[in-house]
This record gives C-alpha cells, structure tokens and sequence, in this order.
C-alpha cells in the first residue's frame, strides 16, 4: 500500500520529521532486538536509561548547556508550569514580573494569582488584540524572574530577541518555538515546553532548569510539584511517559545529525516564514494578522476578505493535501504552523495554492 501523507499544519499535536515516523515503526514491534515494543520496556530498565540519557544529553549539546543545567521531563504539559513555576520559585515575600501577550501569557498569570502570588504584569499587547510584542519594557531589577511567552501560538507573535532584564533571570514558556533557533541560555533561568508542538508528540513537557534556581526551592510541596524530585531521580521518580520521551531522542538525535544543529534548523526556519509572508504582503488578498515587526516563524496567522472565503479555503486546502490550516477556535482566520519538521517543500504547496485560490476567487 502507498504511503498516503499530506502536509500537516497543525499547531499541536503537530508534524513530526518523517524519517523519526519511519524509525519509530521500524522498531515498534520489537526495539532494538529486547523482543519487546518501546511502549513494553520498563522505565527502570538499561534500554530506558539508554533513551533518557541521550535525550539529555543531545538537549545539551543543542543548546551549549553547561553542567549548572538540568533537562527534566514532566507530564501535565505547559499547564501545570503555569502552576509549578510560581511553587517552586516565588516565596510569598517577592514578587515576579510578567509580560502578557497573549492567551498562554495570560493562563500563567491566572494560575500564578490562584496562588496568591504577588506577581506584576509589567507589559501587554492586550490592547490591540496581542498582534504584537511590546517593547522598551520597565523590569523590576529586584523581581524573582521574569517570565514571558516566547512564541503566541494563536496570536502568532514572537519575540525575535529577548529583552535586557538587568540580571533578572527569564522564564520562558517555549512551547512552540523549542529547538527552532539558537539561543543566548546566559539570559534564561528556565524554559519549558510541552512536547506537542516542535519536538514530539503530546504526554511530557521538557523543563530546563539552571541549578542556582534549583536551590532556592523551599521545602513542604509535594514531591510530584517539586522540580528537585524530577532533578535527583532524572525524572524517573514515577513511570514517565516513555514512549514520548523516546520520539523526543530522535527528533532530537534528527536536529543533531541530519538537520545539523540550530544554526541550521533556524537558516531553514527563517527561509519557509519569508516564502510565506512575502507572499502574504505581496498583495491584498491575504492579511497577516501580527505586526511584522512580532511575526512568528512558527505559526503564520492570516485572513481572507471573509470568513466565508476563509471557510472555502480551509476545505479546499484540506482536499489539496494541505491539513490544519484553520485559525484557533478563539480567533479563527487561517493558521499555517511551519514547525522544525514541516518541510520547505510544504510551504512552497502552500503558496502555490493559495496562489491559485486566489486567482479563483478574487
């Protein structure tokens, strides 16, 4: 039977490289000759250890982390970091800052004031619908940690460089733009991820931690809301979710060793956005929704003239071959996510369909 495989442009759970699938099914049934599939192994086998340690270890190198990292994975995905950040590391007498821009800016904030913590919304795009990210913000140069959304799934903004926070250090919730683009960890005390979007599929969400924050963790939370259990235990101190983990070392081990590292995922990165906006901009059909000064590499959010042309172009796309392209339900439109493992051959179909829907109906 022929491979049938359209281009996905889902936002989450989301594409994932082709040849990661491929090694995935070749060892399903029985991995690595155990006689058993990777969803059978115990997670407190050597075979386990094999996959857990090289996923760390490749997140390390990715990233240039330095030994004063830990990599843990912990399930309840981005959510729950919304929760488990301000547990761990905001005492009752201090204060964080926070930047909102946009729907997961402000389900951190939220959960962060359950928990009556004292926290200051330093910056918002609120009003202008988050179409962008604020700049020449005020950070508060004795706050615990500022956190912010690196990449607005919905809104489709990113920040293309992280802000001067005097020393502070950043919380970045880098759920959809992970492992896109080198970064500068100097300014970072913690990122999370939940998998779903840009390194696997969903069931974990990978939290980078520098030590020094590691230590400041008061004691009396409970041990499965206490990022030292994940630390100490290499977060095995319950059944992790194996199988997610496991297709995060190959995606991670494909960044690695066929992609060839960040700088080079973010050359092709920044090479399918162009393709696409530059079409977008070239005429009137078709409207970004964020500034082009916030724009997004990784979800590429538009409008037609109507939402009855939008719906005609969701359905038409989907019979082309060209899935998830529909707006979030909160904000509709038209959303194309062109993660690490959407191919530019993908985007080129892309423009060329849209290209002749244009033609069609303008």
């Amino acid at each position: 039977m022929a491979l049938h495989r359209i281009f996905n442009f889902n936002a989450g759970p989301a594409v994932l490289p082709l040849p990661v699938l491929e090694e995935i099914q070749a060892s399903f049934l029985d991995y690595r000759s155990s006689g058993m599939s990777i969803t059978e192994i115990s997670h407190r086998s050597k075979l386990f250890d094999e996959v857990i340690n090289d996923a760390v270890a490749r997140a390390k190198r990715l990233l240039n982390l330095g030994e004063d990292f830990h990599v843990l994975f912990i399930q309840g995905g981005a959510s729950l970091q919304f929760a488990m950040l301000p547990m761990n590391l905001l005492p009752k007498d201090r204060f964080a800052d926070y930047v909102n821009t946009g729907t997961w800016s402000t389900k951190a904030i939220k959960e962060a004031e359950i928990l009556k913590k004292d926290i200051r919304v330093v910056a918002s795009s609120k009003d202008r619908d988050f179409c962008y990210i604020p700049k020449n913000i005020s950070f508060n140069r004795d706050a615990v940690y500022v956190h912010l959304t690196s990449n607005n799934t919905i809104k489709g903004t990113q920040w293309a460089n992280f802000p001067d926070t005097a020393g502070v250090p950043i919380i970045a919730d880098m759920s959809s733009d992970i492992l896109s683009r080198r970064l500068d960890m100097k300014k970072f005390g913690l990122i999370y991820a939940g998998a779903q979007k840009n390194i696997g599929p969903a069931g974990v969400c990978m939290v980078i931690i520098r030590d020094d924050l590691l230590k400041q963790i008061p004691e009396g939370l409970p041990s499965m809301l206490d990022y030292r259990t994940y630390a100490t235990s290499n977060s095995l101190y319950n059944t992790p979710p194996c199988f997610t983990i496991y297709t995060i070392q190959l995606v991670l081990k494909w960044l690695e060793e066929t992609v060839g590292g960040l700088d080079a995922m973010e050359k092709i990165n920044r090479q399918k956005a162009r393709l696409l906006y530059d079409f977008i901009d070239a005429g009137e059909f078709y409207r970004g929704t964020a500034d082009k000064d916030s724009r997004s590499f990784m979800n590429v959010t538009f409008r037609l003239p109507s939402e009855e042309l939008e719906k005609k172009f969701i359905a038409e796309a989907t019979e082309n071959g060209l899935g998830g392209l529909k707006g979030h339900r909160s904000v509709g439109g038209c959303r194309a996510s062109i993660y690490n493992a959407m191919p530019t051959e993908g985007v080129a179909a892309l423009v060329d369909f849209m290209k002749h829907f244009e033609q069609k109906n303008a």
